[in-house]
């Protein structure tokens, strides 16, 4: 058995896919294969299932995933004990929901990484039911998604409550609901209205939020952050968790801001999921701890200023 088999193995089931870790790594695909199925003849594990979609992790594979990624930690351990320059890096990868970026995503990945320097960290943005297939067939290590009240957790993963805030209609300073303590639902039909596209917390939201009545969806979107990008440019207004919306950028710059929605109760919980602890690796693991760990600094809530 040699290293370059587990981190070859580490590759497809990260990416997803043969064709995609051989572009990766440099390699043509059947030797990228063949290598893959040498170390399965060596194990008596059938580690990938192989299908027209792409490879996945094996039930099989699932279980030994932990030793391999064990394996490559002490590898790099051991590289970076003898000082030796070129040391291959671990990676996480974390599927996040846009909103999440703000106040949590950066600063614990910054904590993460001065404590795990080799370590890359891999944030890819993609809708909740993507990043729960993801987890699924170990392309993610970690999701961060939101949930409104009322939401089941899915079957399988562990889930972590991190935030809780509630929906604001997020604003230009210059509109003239900003001199309003909150927005109330007829408001908000008279805006031109930015909307989530389907598959995001968000979309559902405002639809039951709507309650039937027709809206002026002058744009709709993939995810918060091209979401406030639209709003600072003056192109209407949208709907996103207030954690999404305190201490961005473009709201410490002036240039967007919030209110809350008058009459709604709704609280949209931002969750950290991860497959079973049996089958996370270390390094996960410890970027799991730091994403608490930032979360308890924010008090596990934001609520803006009313």
């Amino acid at each position: 058995m040699r290293t370059e088999q587990l981190e070859y193995i580490a590759a497809v089931t990260r990416l997803g896919s043969l064709r995609r870790a051989a572009e990766e790594l440099r390699l043509s695909q059947p030797a990228l294969s063949e290598t893959v199925r040498n170390l399965e003849r060596e194990l008596g594990v059938d580690l990938l299932e192989r299908k027209r979609s792409g490879a996945t992790m094996s039930a099989e594979g699932r279980e030994l995933l932990p030793h391999i990624a064990g394996v490559l930690e002490a590898v790099d351990r051991l590289r970076a004990a003898a000082g030796e320059q070129h040391r291959v890096s671990r990676m996480v990868r974390v599927g996040t929901v846009n909103a999440a970026t703000v106040p949590l995503l950066i600063p614990a990945v910054e904590d993460f990484r001065a404590a795990h320097p080799v370590t890359q960290v891999e944030v890819v943005g993609a809708q909740q039911t993507e990043i729960q297939q993801a987890l699924a067939e170990g392309g993610f290590d970690l999701g961060l998604v939101n949930h409104l009240d009322g939401d089941d957790t899915p079957a399988g993963y562990e889930c972590t409550r991190l935030l809780h805030g509630r929906p604001v209609v997020c604003l230009r300073p210059d509109s003239p609901l900003a001199a309003r303590r909150c927005v109330s639902v007829d408001e908000l039909l008279a805006q031109p209205l930015i909307a989530m596209r389907t598959g995001y917390v968000m979309h559902r939201f405002v639809h039951r939020l709507l309650d039937g009545r027709d809206a002026a969806f002058a744009y709709s979107t993939d995810g918060a952050e091209m979401g406030k990008l639209m709003v600072a440019e003056g192109l209407g207004v949208t709907v996103l968790p207030d954690f999404s919306v305190v201490g961005d950028p473009l709201e410490r710059q002036g240039t967007i801001t919030h209110r809350p929605i008058e009459g709604d109760s709704t609280r949209v919980l931002l969750m950290l999921q991860r497959r079973r602890a049996e089958s996370v690796p270390r390094a996960a693991r410890d970027l799991h701890e730091a994403f608490v760990r930032r979360a308890g600094r924010l008090g596990g809530t934001l609520t803006p200023p009313g």
